[in-house]
């Protein structure tokens, strides 16, 4: 556990499953929402399918998501709940330490360059061609979000930590000289990006619940930060009310059976920079549990023979 306390890292963290998913691969593309700590729902779900052999040949995320995205791609079972459930409070990742060698409170080149992660990402699994990986992050001059893929861009961990930079928290990250912050900031869930790709089988994974929207209002602090910056303090300002519309389309969506939307069964009630390690813990648990009780409806989306 290298710096941590017991008490600090989550009780049944050796609970959570291990394993290596297989390398068979299904038709479509996952799709998956932000959410900082949220995205323990994210994780759990993901489990749940590549524990079942539910492996999509595609996957698209957004700021945790991408996170999150990065360990299913390598086919790791458990690796994410296990780095965000074990080193949450290690001031490294989260807190002070974080914030004298990022800059930010929260250094996710903690996470993303295996310092002093217990368990390495399998790099040759996740840079396989045959499943593709893509993380959306916000260009600060144009305000518009970019997707950056898996073998097509020079640093793709570079551009996961731009996906996941959090605003007002974090500085722009520079990728070949050009200013990023969090894909959320424009792009809460990317699936345009699928559907202009022409998948036919898409799914969403939330980290919120279907009713969940967001206050309907601007936000202020977004002109005194980022004034330098106009296009993507627009972006930020209308943030809430952008992603508000995009829950409704991706509702719309699966009313109209053209993806499939999952989400919490449950109110989700964890703050985006969580403190509570059982609280993050039963999160990861109902999105597994969730994952296991819609697997039916899922491989029946995906014409996968039981």
């Amino acid at each position: 556990m290298g710096t941590m306390n017991q008490d600090k890292v989550y009780s049944g963290i050796d609970r959570i499953p291990t394993g290596k998913a297989s390398e068979k691969l299904t038709p479509g593309c996952l799709v998956l929402e932000g959410g900082a700590f949220k995205g323990l729902y994210t994780q759990g779900l993901l489990d749940a399918l590549m524990q079942q052999d539910v492996n999509l040949q595609c996957v698209i995320g957004v700021s945790a998501g991408a996170l999150s995205g990065v360990n299913y791609v390598s086919g790791q079972i458990g690796r994410s709940a296990r780095i965000s459930l074990t080193y949450r409070h290690d001031p490294r990742y989260v807190g002070l330490k974080a914030l004298k060698n990022s800059h930010s409170i929260v250094d996710v080149g903690f996470v993303l360059e295996d310092r002093g992660i217990c368990e390495p990402m399998d790099q040759e699994r996740f840079n396989r061609p045959e499943q593709r990986f893509l993380a959306v992050a916000t260009n600060c001059l144009t305000g518009e979000p970019e997707a950056f893929e898996k073998g097509k861009c020079a640093d793709l961990m570079l551009a996961v930590r731009a996906s996941a930079t959090l605003p007002y928290l974090a500085p722009m990250v520079q990728i070949d000289g050009t200013p990023y912050l969090d894909g959320g900031c424009s792009c809460k869930i990317p699936y345009q990006w699928a559907l202009d790709e022409g998948f036919e089988k898409i799914i969403v994974i939330r980290t919120r619940e279907t009713e969940f929207r967001k206050k309907n209002r601007e936000d202020p602090l977004a002109e005194k930060v980022y004034r330098k910056y106009p296009k993507i303090m627009e972006k930020i300002k209308r943030m809430n009310l952008e992603a508000n519309r995009e829950f409704e389309e991706v509702e719309r969506l699966h009313a109209d059976g053209r993806i499939l939307r999952i989400a919490p069964s449950r109110e989700v009630k964890v703050s985006r920079l969580e403190r509570d390690m059982e609280k993050l813990g039963n999160l990861y648990w109902l999105g597994y549990q969730d994952g296991l009780d819609r697997m039916g409806e899922i491989r029946e989306y995906l014409g996968i023979k039981s």
